[in-house]
C-alpha cells in the first residue's frame, strides 16, 4: 500500500494533565455555592468587577507567593509586540492593577469581590490542579484594622450561609508585624537575615504537622523524621526557640498578650502589631464574634506577601483521607492585609486588605459534610414524538414552548422518534420528571397525555404484571391542550412537596 492510500491517524482525545472537565452536576451545585457566597459580600456592601484572564507580566511579578523569578509558576506567552503576559496567577494582583489604572475614578475606599479562574504552572498531583477558581473579596483604601476585622466576620457569615455549622469551623487571625517584632527582637531584623526569618517561618508552619517539639528540632539544628531523612534547621540558639514557641504556642491571647507585648517592645513594628490585634479582638467581641474569630499567632500564611493582620477559615471537622486516616480538613481559604501590592503602581501608600476563598476545595469540604449536591438538579420535561409528519412537529414544537415560556424546563425528542420506547428510556436517563405524549388519536381529539415519571417509577414497583399495568395507565392523566401548562406545574409542584417531605 502507498503512502497516500494508508489510513490517516486519529486525533487521540487527552485532557491536559492539571485540568478537569466538570459535569453539569459539578457546575449547577458551583453555581448554588457561588451564589450564597455572593449573597453574603453583598449583605456587607460589597460589590463586584472582573478582570480578564491576562495581565502582562510584569503587574504579576514577584509577588507571586514564595517565588523568586517573575515566570515562576504562571503560563506566559508574548503579544504582538513582543510584551510578555501571563494568565493570572491569582485574583489579587490584577485587582492591584486595576485599582491603581483607574485611581482617579474609583470612590475609595473600594470594596469589590470577584470570581473566578486561576492559573498555575505548578506540576500536578493529587488535589492539585492547573486551573481553579477563587472567590475574593478586598477593601482597598481603608487603612484601620476595622476592615481586616469585617473580612474576618464576613468569612465566618460566608461559611454559615453554606451550611457549615458554628464549632465546625474558626476564623485565626495573626499579624505580620507582631511576627517581624519577635525576629527583631531576637536578632534576625533587617535584610541580611531574610533567608533565616524564612526558614523560622516555614518550621512554624509545620506546627499542626509535628507539634511543638517538631518545631522546636526545626527552629535549632534540625528533625530526623521517620524514614530517617533529616531537614536541616534554622539555627537558633535555646532562648531564641523559647521565645518563638511561645510566641506561637499562645492559646488564650487575652492572658498573654501583655507578655507579648513587653517582648515585641523597642521594636520597629512589633507594638504596632499587639495594637492592632487588640483592636480587632475589641471589635470581634463587641460584634459577638469571638467565638468565631479568634487570634492565632501560629498563623504563617504568605507572610512574605502581607504587610499587617492575615487571617485564615480553617475547618475543623475530621474527614478520611486517601490512606483511610481521620484527619482534620484545614484551610479553605484566607487572605491578610497587603498595603504594598497597589503602592508599587502609584508610589504613594495605598492601604488594602483581603482574603480569598478557594472554590474547589470548600466544595469537597460541603460534599463531605452533606451539604452539596443534595438539591438534584431537575431534568426538562420531555415534549415525546410519536408522528414524524409537519403538522405533528410544529404541534410539538409549539407544546414545548409553551412550557419554556412559563419558566418550566422542557426539551422535545430529537431522537429516532420510531421507537417509542427509546424515548421513555431517553427520558429516564435524563431524568425528565414529566413526558408530554400525542398520538394521532389525542390529536384528533385535541387532548394531550401527561405522564408523572417520577410517580410512575414508584408505582411500577407495586404493579406485577403487564396487564395490571396497562390497566392503571400508571400516573398519567388526559387533558386539554389548553390545560398544559396549568397541569404541568402542578404535578410539578406536588413531586416538589414530596421530597421536601421526604427530606424532612
Amino acid at each position: 500500500m502507498s503512502e497516500k492510500q494508508k489510513k490517516p491517524q486519529k486525533l487521540k482525545a487527552r485532557l491536559p494533565r492539571g485540568f478537569v472537565d466538570r459535569s453539569a452536576a459539578d457546575i449547577h451545585a458551583a453555581n448554588a455555592m457561588i451564589e450564597k457566597i455572593r449573597a453574603v459580600y453583598e449583605r456587607y456592601g460589597f460589590d463586584p468587577v472582573e478582570t480578564p484572564l491576562f495581565e502582562y507580566t510584569d503587574a504579576l511579578g514577584k509577588f507571586l507567593p514564595d517565588s523568586d523569578r517573575p515566570n515562576e509558576g504562571v503560563f506566559s506567552l508574548q503579544d504582538d509586540d513582543d510584551q510578555w503576559m501571563s494568565l493570572r496567577y491569582d485574583l489579587t494582583a490584577p485587582l492591584a492593577r486595576h485599582v491603581a489604572e483607574n485611581f482617579q475614578e474609583i470612590q475609595l475606599p473600594y470594596r469589590t469581590y470577584r470570581a473566578g479562574y486561576v492559573f498555575r504552572n505548578e506540576k500536578p498531583g493529587p488535589g492539585r490542579f492547573r486551573q481553579f477558581m477563587q472567590f475574593d473579596a478586598d477593601t482597598v483604601g481603608a487603612p484601620g484594622v476595622q476592615a481586616d476585622a469585617e473580612m474576618c466576620m464576613m468569612m465566618a457569615d460566608t461559611l454559615e450561609a453554606l451550611g457549615i455549622q458554628r464549632g465546625d469551623y474558626v476564623i485565626r487571625v495573626n499579624n505580620r508585624k507582631v511576627l517581624d517584632g519577635v525576629m527583631e527582637a531576637i536578632g534576625l531584623g533587617g535584610e541580611e537575615n531574610a533567608g533565616r526569618r524564612l526558614n523560622v517561618l516555614r518550621a512554624i508552619d509545620k506546627l499542626d504537622k509535628f507539634g511543638p517539639e517538631g518545631v522546636k528540632l526545626l527552629l535549632g539544628e534540625g528533625r530526623k523524621d521517620e524514614s530517617g531523612d533529616f531537614t536541616k534547621g534554622a539555627g537558633l540558639n535555646a532562648e531564641q526557640i523559647d521565645k518563638v514557641l511561645f510566641f506561637v504556642g499562645i492559646q488564650n491571647y487575652a492572658e498573654s498578650a501583655t507578655a507579648l507585648a513587653a517582648m515585641v517592645e523597642g521594636t520597629s513594628k512589633g507594638a504596632e502589631g499587639v495594637e492592632e490585634l487588640n483592636m480587632i479582638g475589641a471589635l470581634v467581641s463587641g460584634a459577638g464574634y469571638e467565638s468565631r474569630v479568634k487570634i492565632d499567632p501560629s498563623v504563617v500564611r504568605g507572610l512574605e506577601y502581607y504587610t499587617g493582620p492575615v487571617y485564615e477559615a480553617e475547618l475543623t471537622f475530621d474527614v478520611t483521607n486517601e490512606k483511610g486516616e481521620k484527619v482534620v480538613f484545614g484551610s479553605v481559604g484566607g487572605g491578610g492585609r497587603y498595603d504594598g501590592l497597589v503602592s508599587r503602581f502609584m508610589g504613594q501608600p495605598v492601604p488594602a486588605t483581603g482574603f480569598s476563598i478557594g472554590v474547589s476545595r470548600l466544595m469537597t469540604a460541603l460534599k463531605n459534610l452533606g451539604k452539596l449536591g443534595q438539591d438534584e438538579v431537575l431534568g426538562p420535561v420531555l415534549v415525546t414524538v410519536m408522528d414524524g409528519d409537519v403538522e405533528a412537529m410544529g404541534r410539538y414544537q409549539r407544546f414545548t414552548q409553551e412550557l419554556r415560556s412559563a419558566g418550566i424546563r422542557a426539551e422535545m425528542y430529537q431522537g429516532n422518534w420510531k421507537k417509542f420506547g427509546n424515548q421513555l428510556k431517553y427520558a429516564d436517563r435524563r431524568g425528565s420528571p414529566v413526558a408530554i405524549i400525542q398520538g394521532g388519536d389525542e390529536r384528533a381529539e385535541g387532548v394531550i397525555q401527561i405522564k408523572d415519571l417520577i410517580e410512575g417509577k414508584r408505582l411500577s414497583g407495586e404493579i406485577e404484571d403487564n396487564a395490571a399495568w396497562r390497566e392503571a395507565r400508571v400516573a398519567q392523566e388526559t387533558v386539554p391542550e389548553a390545560a398544559l401548562v396549568e397541569k404541568v406545574k402542578a404535578m410539578l409542584e406536588a413531586q416538589a412537596e414530596d421530597r421536601r417531605r421526604a427530606g424532612a
